[in-house]
This record gives C-alpha cells, structure tokens and sequence, in this order.
C-alpha cells in the first residue's frame, strides 16, 4: 500500500493514467508485431530445416520416437543461439 509520503505515491499521482500505444497507433503497432513474428517463426524454421539437414542422423526420428533426448536437446540449443544473435541485432 503507498502512503502519501512514499516517492511511488508522488509519482503515481503526477502519470497520467494513460495507456502505453494509443488507440490510433494501435493498428501499426498490431501489424508490426505480426510482420516480426512470422519474420522469427520463418528463421527458427530455416534454422531447424539446417539442423536436420546437416546432421548425419535422421534428426526427426529420434526426436519423435524419444529414445534419446540429446538431438532435441541440440535443435533447442541452436535455436536459442538463434534468438540471442536475433536479439542481439536488434538490439544494436
């Protein structure tokens, strides 16, 4: 609870209770989120159609049948890497 003199009551008190995208700025906003998460969907998918052709073994097989968890362990792996070098580009 904040009492009056907290400096998170005084700050509470000068924000506007307004919310974070405006509505007239929502659709931009709605497409921009769609067109980068089928941008990252399509680069994790290329990323795993490259695990599964470069392994010398039949990479969906194994994870399917789940007699051994270590090639799923390595497509999450990579796939991890992935989303850190993304992050990082966009990040800057």
């Amino acid at each position: 609870m904040l009492n009056a003199t907290s400096p998170l009551a005084a700050l509470a008190a000068r924000a506007p209770h307004t919310f974070a995208v405006q509505l007239p700025d929502l659709a931009g906003v709605l497409l921009t989120t769609v067109i980068f998460t089928v941008f990252g969907l399509l680069v994790f998918g290329l990323a795993y159609l490259f695990i599964v052709k470069a392994s010398p073994f039949p990479l969906d097989a194994l994870i399917n049948a789940g007699h051994a968890p270590l090639p799923a362990l390595l497509t999450s792996q990579v796939d991890r890497r992935v989303a850190l070098l993304a992050a990082a580009a966009v990040h800057g």
